[in-house]
């Protein structure tokens, strides 16, 4: 039985956090200059403050000073702390770092945790995960990968280049996806390595509509980079497998961002609704306004509801791939239509500066995009549907 009981421990934990995203990081939103990121002093600052206030690295194990929260204790604060675009990164649950983290928790030896993990857990430094390259590499299709590491003496010698790095402006560490066969089969074939800053050319940072990923998305090239044995993340040749670890729940916790900030663009609509009045009434009263308003708590409440599932069954060991993708599907198109309806709501005011409304469009409108665009999961959602109905029934029955 599927249950999405809220222990009273995280209920506290999502006011505690609701709090200070309203008291803390809201107003702080001005100050942040709509670089790529947090400016270095901000971001050292909040994260003070969400270490003050018991809310600090909600994903991390507590051993390594975290909150250590099972994925439906995330889908309820992460929720919250996308309230703002600046709280993931003030309690350090923001992308790539948060699915970083728990990949190296569950791949990364001794020595790499301690090297790696440890510090990225405390806030003290950021990384990327450097997997998708330009045409004709590897996009939405991993297997195109043409980034190589050749076999040297004590180590091995990486070659290629990666585009779209979240995070790499700045990162102390990427992990990096590379070739190490000739062929890739299936799961097989391609390996992760820990390579650290200076280990690639930072060629540049693409001029993208998002602003809000610390490091923005970077180009990188990987020149003849020569790293020991010791920085094989899990054995060579299974990268694609250990890909999965992270991929499901870094996923999934996207989406809990990002239904915060859903969440706070509808409240900002209701706000303006509630008080304009046109053509002898409040805004709010009126049937196409209020069919809008409806469809956002649609909205809103099935992306919830798809996240509780996904997380569920993650947390119960299932392997979780239909479901993340299905609530990834969803909750990239579900939280772009609503904050798209609150523009509208507000007319002049949520194209202008008066709302945060304008960046928070250009922020979610990537999101249909990165983590696999909608299309390529509903190719693969398809694909597991038809498989299961062939499984059911015989080809020679008709399907009345």
């Amino acid at each position: 039985m599927i249950d999405f009981t809220v222990p009273e421990d995280v209920e506290a934990l999502r006011e505690r956090t609701a709090a200070f995203i309203r008291d803390v990081v809201i107003p702080a939103e001005a100050r942040d200059r709509g670089a790529h990121g947090l400016d270095e002093n901000l971001r050292a600052e909040l994260q003070a403050a969400a270490k003050a206030a018991g809310v600090f690295a909600p994903t991390v194990a507590k051993e390594l000073g975290g909150l250590g929260l099972d994925l439906r204790g995330q889908a309820v604060v992460l929720e919250a702390s996308g309230y703002s675009l600046l709280g993931p990164q003030a309690m350090n649950c923001a992308a790539p770092d948060e699915g970083n983290m728990h990949l190296l928790a569950v791949v990364a030896d001794a020595r790499q945790r301690e090297r790696y993990l440890e510090p990225l857990a405390a806030g003290r430094t950021r990384s990327c995960f450097a997997m998708t390259e330009p045409p004709p590499g590897a996009g939405s299709d991993p297997a195109l990968l043409t980034t190589t590491a050749e076999r040297v003496s004590g180590g091995w010698r990486i070659n290629g280049r990666k585009w779209f790095i979240t995070g790499a402006e700045g990162a102390a560490f990427a992990i990096v996806m590379a070739r190490t066969s000739e062929q890739i089969e299936g799961d097989e074939g391609a390996t992760m390595f820990l390579v650290d800053a200076g280990g690639w050319e930072h060629v540049r940072t693409l001029d993208v509509i998002d602003r809000s990923f610390a490091g923005g998305h970077g180009e990188l090239v990987f020149r003849d980079c020569v790293v020991g044995d010791d920085a094989v993340l899990g054995e060579v040749g299974l990268g694609f497998r250990y890909a999965q670890v992270r991929l499901g729940p870094a996923r999934l916790t996207h989406c809990m961002r990002w239904l915060g900030l859903a969440t706070r663009a509808l409240d900002i609509a209701l706000g303006h609704v509630s008080t304009r009045r046109a053509f002898g009434s409040r805004l709010g009263d009126l049937g196409m306004a209020q069919q809008l308003i409806a469809d956002s708590v649609i909205d809103i409440e099935t992306s919830r509801g798809l996240i509780w599932r996904a997380a569920w069954a993650l947390d119960n060991g299932a392997p979780g791939r239909h479901e993340t993708s299905v609530a990834k599907a969803h909750v990239a198109e579900a939280a772009y239509r609503v904050v798209d309806r609150a523009v509208q709501l507000c007319g002049a005011r949520g194209v202008s500066g008066e709302t945060q409304l304008g960046r928070m469009l250009n922020e979610v409108r990537p999101f249909r995009i990165y983590d696999g665009p909608t299309e390529t999961h509903r190719w693969a959602i398809a694909r597991r549907a038809v498989r299961r109905y062939g499984k059911r029934v015989p080809e020679s029955d008709d399907a009345r």
